[in-house]
């Protein structure tokens, strides 16, 4: 299915709206299981509350379902992300051994799955995700654009 399941987006736009609450940039990520659909971790951006650099939200998730695993691959699993995924999630993404990437909101600028370093393409990529962009691109493009917008 070219969206993913219904909903599971609108879980990882939850989180950036939380986020957005939080002062943090609104990014949200959610990591399923991908037979069950159950939901093993979610979390929005917390580079500003962490004062952590990595803190971006599929960092976070990716950690979280980890742990919850106790294994470091999650490759039954697939991620819904907000916002295209720059080039350290997109490493992440990659050493987790995720199944498939779900992602709303295209990134030009600091993008490397679509744009950029196009991290998935390169040769040293030791796995590469399906990748399906542009789900719920508009509502998640609107929530980057007025977080924006009023810190001007």
């Amino acid at each position: 299915m070219k969206g993913g399941r219904p909903g599971l987006m609108a879980l990882a736009l939850a989180e950036a709206e939380r986020g957005a609450s939080r002062g943090e940039v609104p990014v949200g990520a959610v990591v399923v299981e991908a037979g069950s659909g159950a939901v093993l971790a979610r979390s929005g951006n917390r580079t500003e509350e962490l004062a952590d650099p990595t803190a971006h939200a599929e960092m976070l998730a990716l950690r979280a379902a980890a742990a919850l695993r106790g294994a470091a691959r999650l490759e039954d699993c697939d991620l819904y992300v907000t916002l295209e995924p720059c080039a350290m999630c997109a490493a992440a993404i990659s050493l987790a051994r995720i199944r498939r990437l779900y992602f709303g909101a295209y990134d030009p600028k600091g993008g490397a799955v679509e744009h950029g370093p196009r991290f998935f393409m390169q040769p040293t990529c030791h796995h590469r995700p399906d990748v399906y962009g542009g789900i719920d691109e508009r509502r998640a493009a609107a929530l980057l654009r007025d977080f924006f917008r009023e810190r001007r």
